[in-house]
């Protein structure tokens, strides 16, 4: 089952990244792999943390924060979804 996460939130932790916030809702997510958002150029994990504990892997039901240290928050927001796993990118935009 290919990861995906519909994006709750975004923010910015200053010498750190771009967070985004959601549950996992389906597969497993692990820091180093790459994500897509909304279908486009991949993005690679940097950090995953649930309620202030880092972990090394997210699945079903985790309620998390994504880090990425090499995008800007204006290339995510509410809303936009994050898949991996060679999932086709025309279903990245369903909702």
């Amino acid at each position: 089952m290919s990861f995906r996460m519909t994006v709750e939130d975004v923010f910015v932790i200053k010498n750190r990244g771009v967070v985004a916030t959601g549950p996992v809702d389906s597969g497993v997510l692990r820091v180093g792999d790459t994500v897509y958002i909304n279908g486009g150029p991949g993005v690679r994990v940097d950090g995953i943390e649930k309620f202030r504990k880092t972990l090394d892997e997210a699945t079903v039901g985790d309620n998390i924060g994504v880090l990425f240290k090499g995008i800007d928050k204006s290339q995510i927001d509410r809303g936009a979804v994050l898949t991996a796993g060679g999932e086709d990118s025309s279903t990245a935009f369903i909702v």
